[in-house]
């Protein structure tokens, strides 16, 4: 009858194997890696004799090594080398299992995909078909928890939809520090199904190089912050751009040869990041929609409102949960499908966008992307040539994409980033309401509230840009600054607008008839701009 065993693995740096008479100690436990050697060292004791201890360190997989292990043990603790050769081979076997049990543990777990039941699909097949899709979606948004943030949440859910498609978008959320980036990128993300998105926090710098082969493939990339992830911009950006990575690197084969091995990482991917240096990772915000946050005093009311409520317990998180849920599974019945723009000949640009190459190409984007997420109210087409089936964009989608952009196209033609731009709105309308052209910094920096290093940070921005100028002073009496350009910014809006009006104009003239062309989606004209002040607030 074979004598009962057991590892105990309470302690991972000190496994106790018992094996009656004797109790095995692995000091300092096993390493998890390299599956071919299994050093310990051990300490055996029997049972009959704790007095006696015996200490060897060895490979177990040394045949010469083990046999010495069994013969000098054996003669220490005068016990048969018979019996001591079954409780090593026991031994190695159970720590094998220990060792495979450990590092299955380490893998991370694929969040298993749901299979929905006739109701869920019926209820998501609903809710896609209904009309007024984009409105009930900023609707459902709202009623999951988001507070506010209506344009910039209902941007980041297409951005995040466009995951299932060959060409994904990517998002970057921007603010200052403590305005809600990651808070805004992590609730957004709660509406998307748990298999299709993976979060990353730290990622060194091969990290990307050793997932599977279609690990990342049509996943959504969540980074709480871009400086955790600042030593894998490049492959980033490289699958942003180019769907995959690759890398080849040189290993030693079981005989020690070398040989190279080339990773292969497939995309597409759907990235999403935030940060408060949008110049910093320019390079990556060149590949993404911009977003940014809100962080007016009326957001901020909005929001301490909830928490109050929150902690009052008024608020239903049933509710928003369940809500979450039929989102999520309104996202699992969206299947791939192509996408064709028949207007995408009519759409230009203003003049002053920086980069207009890949604006283009982020606009005419995210256009498909409200295609796709309306795929089960259009018609489903067939080229005759290639025989692929697609969807047709409308007027209705070029129109959805002018209304949410409207904010993000206007920041691809501002010189000024987004904090130095909102310093200068506001210190423009100071000066009016103080009828005035004129100022010096010391009037402004307690009326802004700001600190003295992000005072001259801008001012030293604007005049450099030609925004103001010195009118006279010194460096010891201080300077008295003039405004230089006053409607730099309507002049930018307007034109902007003025371009999208003549756009839709030219597709509705040269369509007149088609029953496609309508009006704006119903929900959508809730949440224009009125006026560009209240466009750049929101922005920022």
């Amino acid at each position: 009858m074979q004598k009962p065993t057991k590892l105990i693995t309470d302690n991972p740096e000190l496994l106790l194997y018992i094996d009656s008479p004797l109790h095995v100690t692995v000091l300092g436990g096993i390493k998890l890696t390299g599956f071919d050697r299994l050093k310990v060292t051990l300490k055996i004791v029997c049972s009959g004799n704790v007095q006696a201890a015996f200490r060897h360190n060895l490979d177990l997989y040394n045949s010469i090594q083990t046999e010495q292990l069994i013969e000098k043990s054996a003669e220490a603790l005068d016990l048969p080398a018979a019996d001591i050769a079954k409780a090593v081979s026991r031994l190695i076997t159970a720590l094998e299992a220990y060792r495979s049990e450990r590092l299955e543990a380490m893998k991370p777990k694929q969040a298993e995909k749901k299979q929905l039941n006739e109701a869920e699909r019926k209820a998501a097949l609903q809710y896609l078909k209904a009309p007024g899709l984009l409105g009930r979606t900023r609707q459902a948004i709202a009623a999951s928890g988001i507070v506010g943030e209506e344009v910039n949440s209902l941007i980041a859910y297409l951005v995040y939809t466009s995951r299932k498609r060959h060409n994904p978008l990517h998002l970057m959320c921007l603010g200052p520090s403590g305005t809600g980036k990651t808070w805004l990128q992590e609730r957004v993300s709660e509406l998307m199904p748990e298999e299709d998105k993976l979060e990353i926090t730290v990622l060194s710098m091969n990290a990307f190089y050793y997932f599977g082969r279609d690990e990342l493939t049509h996943k959504l990339l969540l980074i709480e912050d871009m400086d955790g992830a600042d030593k894998v911009l490049y492959p980033l950006r490289e699958l942003q751009s180019k769907r995959r990575i690759t890398k080849t690197v040189t290993l030693k084969d079981s005989k020690g040869n070398l040989k190279t091995v080339t990773l292969n990482v497939e995309g597409p991917v759907c990235v999403s990041g935030c940060t408060t240096r949008e110049k910093l990772y320019e390079d990556n915000a060149n590949r993404c929609i911009l977003v940014y946050t809100d962080g007016s005093a009326e957001q901020d009311k909005k929001i301490m409102d909830y928490q109050r409520r929150l902690s009052a317990g008024l608020i239903d998180q049933l509710a928003e949960r369940s809500v979450r849920e039929q989102i999520k599974n309104v996202q699992r019945l969206l299947q791939p499908v192509s996408v064709r723009n028949p207007y995408a000949t009519y759409l230009r640009l203003p003049d002053a966008v920086f980069k207009p190459r890949r604006t283009m190409m982020l606009l005419l984007l995210f256009i498909e992307t409200i295609t796709f997420y309306h795929q089960y109210q259009r018609e489903v087409k067939t080229d005759t040539d290639t025989g692929e089936q697609y969807i047709e964009s409308t007027i209705t989608d070029i129109e959805a994409a002018f209304t949410l952009l409207d904010t993000t196209l206007l920041k691809k033609s501002d010189e000024l980033n987004n904090a130095c731009r909102m310093f200068f709105e506001d210190l423009k309308t100071w000066l009016k309401g103080n009828d005035t052209d004129a100022f010096y910094s010391k009037e402004v920096r307690p009326a802004f509230r700001i600190s003295p290093s992000s005072l001259g940070r801008y001012l030293y921005e604007l005049e450099r840009m030609g925004y103001i100028k010195i009118a006279r002073g010194s460096r010891y009496k201080g300077f008295e600054y003039k405004v230089q350009r006053w409607d730099d910014l309507e002049n930018l809006t307007s034109d902007a607008h003025s371009l999208m009006e003549t756009i839709l104009a030219d597709i509705r003239k040269d369509t007149a008839g088609d029953p496609q062309v309508t009006q704006a989606p119903d929900g959508l004209h809730k949440v224009q701009k009125t006026n560009t002040k209240q466009a750049v607030s929101q922005a920022s």
